[in-house]
């Protein structure tokens, strides 16, 4: 028996946690059983914790918990052998199927990657699936060209857990970061992840009709969507990009061609999810290569399953700093 945070429906179809022992046979298919170490928590994990699960959760009882580490302890495939340690991160785990808030996990194989050397399960957590989305949108905008010395590089949500890493990561490879954010009181924070340069969110929230400003931005990976990314759009260099990974700010997106036509401005798409396994491992080896792990650790706030029903919450609020790191085992 091992304890798990179990979503439940009341008659009237709301979702609740609670703290539940449960047995392997409980566990859902899948031809690799992990011992699970550690969880985080994302905005996704907030939909989850919901009481309507967010439009994400389709069946109950659920185990949520889009990420976890920790050490395989059986297999049928070939490919993993008990003793291994392992990430996964998406392919809707957590969502249709059951996720890593709790002590164990049973998934397809194909969903692992290995934990690459040098990289903890805790720290594995501390990164993420916001941490990983960061590294797959730095990896897309250097794809595209961007170079330490082409300028700065603008981060949005900067404070927020994809921003939190993709600051800390831009400052480790020598980009100049500019971090937006809406808290005065992160200043201090992001400065410290290397950010060399705060953006009030004010300044970029209030929408304009002109759709060209002046070229500011070398690159930019944009964690808000909505009028802040139309409005950075029109203020990027020639030709350069935005990896567009979040929509806190809204879904639509009231901008015109007139940057992508005049400045040959990328708009690229960044998707974690459904990433095939080859720049998945690219990107895990970049995080363990490129993530300064001390600025990794400033970010740490560490939390138990009992925790998790208050950070859900939290992080819809967007009261959530840097990277929570859930313990399934306190």
């Amino acid at each position: 028996m091992f304890n798990a945070l179990i979503m439940e429906q009341n008659e009237e179809g709301l979702a609740s946690a609670s703290i539940k022992e449960i047995g392997e046979e409980q566990l859902p298919e899948g031809n690799v059983t992990v011992a699970v170490e550690y969880s985080t928590v994302n905005y996704k994990d907030g939909l989850c914790l919901s009481a309507k699960g967010g439009g994400l959760v389709r069946n109950y009882p659920h185990v949520p918990g889009i990420d976890f580490a920790g050490t395989v302890e059986s297999s049928d495939d070939d490919r993993y052998k008990p003793g291994d340690k392992v990430v996964l991160t998406g392919w809707r785990v957590g969502e249709m199927h059951w996720g890593g808030y709790a002590q164990k996990a049973r998934v397809n194989a194909d969903w692992l990657v290995p934990l690459p050397e040098g990289l903890s399960p805790q720290q594995a957590m501390a990164v993420g699936t916001a941490g990983f989305t960061s590294m797959l949108a730095v990896m897309a905008l250097e794809d595209h060209g961007l170079k330490p010395g082409n300028g700065p590089v603008l981060v949005t949500g900067a404070a927020g857990g994809v921003g939190s890493v993709a600051t800390a990561i831009l400052a480790n490879l020598g980009y100049e970061v500019a971090g937006v954010t809406g808290r005065p009181d992160t200043e201090d924070y992001l400065k410290s992840l290397g950010a060399t340069q705060i953006v009030p969110r004010e300044e970029l929230n209030e929408t304009t009709k002109r759709p060209l400003e002046k070229e500011t931005w070398a690159g930019c990976v944009d964690a808000v969507g909505g009028d802040m990314l139309a409005r950075v759009l029109g203020q990027m260099q020639y030709g350069a990009s935005v990896s567009a990974v979040g929509l806190a700010g809204g879904a639509g997106l009231p901008a015109t061609v007139i940057p992508f036509l005049l400045r040959g401005v990328n708009l690229l798409g960044i998707d974690s999810v459904m990433q095939p396994y080859d720049n998945r491992l690219r990107a895990w080896e970049r995080i363990a290569k490129d993530l300064p792990m001390d600025k990794l650790e400033a970010m740490i706030r560490p939390a138990v399953l009992s925790d998790l029903p208050q950070l859900g919450a939290d992080i819809l609020k967007g009261q959530v700093q840097g990277r929570v790191v859930v313990d399934v085992n306190a």
